[in-house]
């Protein structure tokens, strides 16, 4: 009975519409970043005096467009590199000791491009999961004479 109603241009006032046609597209993307371990010394430069770092308050997320590299300083923790040379401790969530065997980790960037800490975590290679709880920035502690 519908049918040809269906079928036929819908007609108003003398004028006629061309039929509705109604569809839907999801597009999931996923981006996985792979964030490069860096050796505390580089091989081809001499060992320099050792930098103490000390922990101040952070930012609750970061940019993932940011990050230059890693240094793995502690089995519960991450130091980042950023961009420009400022460090910044990710606080992980229990210890994490694959992260000691691998040359780097991944992050799932999320939509909004940051990594945030209660939000995301540190993938290592081997295919653990480690939350990341807050992020420190790292500031050169002075010496003490």
């Amino acid at each position: 009975m519908f049918a040809p109603l269906a079928a036929a241009p819908a007609v108003a006032g003398g004028q006629s519409f061309a039929p509705v046609q109604l569809a839907q597209l999801s597009i999931r993307e996923r981006v996985v970043v792979r964030v490069r371990r860096i050796p505390a010394t580089p091989p081809s430069l001499p060992a320099p005096a050792a930098v103490r770092w000390k922990e101040k308050g952070g930012p609750r997320c970061v940019a993932v467009a940011d990050l230059a590299g890693a240094l793995v300083t502690q089995p519960d923790a991450v130091d980042l590199v950023m961009a420009g040379g400022q460090r910044l401790r990710a606080k992980l969530d229990g210890e994490c000791r694959p992260l000691d065997f691998y040359s780097g980790f991944y992050l799932k960037q999320a939509s909004d491009g940051m990594v945030c800490s209660d939000r995301d975590t540190i993938r290592a290679r081997s295919g653990a999961t480690c939350p990341i709880k807050r992020f420190r920035k790292l500031v050169p502690d002075k010496p003490r004479h």
